[in-house]
């Protein structure tokens, strides 16, 4: 007998910074509010591990296959809103976000889920930092995009 998962989010998530060759970062605009861009991100479900969540949500929000992948062995604890806290047990004020990244080779075309995307931009390193409304996304961008493009490309 398979236990039911509980009717609660579970106050873990995914972030997957997607980077080209060139140093352009894949982020992307929610609908809702109108000015929040980020990279692919996205909860873990019940029973899931970070990477198949990572896998899960990359193909979901971009349609872009997870072939290469990375673990970044890299979180972070951030503040759950409270306008969001209702999605969770009762009590649960913060979630844990593991960093992965996504190297590929140019700056391609992305599907992207209509329900929760708008749009999306390919941005330069600095600027898609700068772009990025959650500090926890700027700072895995920063740390987790190379400065410099990959040899070969200049």
């Amino acid at each position: 007998m398979t236990a039911e998962a509980p009717a609660y989010k579970r106050p873990e998530s995914v972030l997957v910074v997607v980077y080209s060759a060139d140093a352009q970062v894949l982020m992307l605009r929610r609908h809702e509010p109108p000015t929040f861009w980020q990279s692919v991100t996205g909860s873990l479900e019940w029973g899931e591990e970070p990477g198949q969540a990572a896998r899960r949500e990359l193909i979901e929000e971009t349609g872009l296959e997870a072939a290469a992948l990375e673990d970044c062995h890299d979180s972070h604890l951030f503040e759950i809103y409270k306008i969001w806290r209702h999605r969770y047990a009762e009590g649960v004020t913060e979630n844990r976000e593991h960093v992965f990244r996504l190297a590929v080779s140019d700056a391609c075309p992305v599907t992207l889920d209509a329900l929760e995307h708008a749009e999306y931009e390919w941005l330069p390193r600095v600027e898609a930092a700068q772009r990025a409304s959650s500090y926890t996304n700027r700072q895995a961008i920063l740390d987790w995009v190379p400065i410099e493009p990959a040899p070969g490309l200049r």
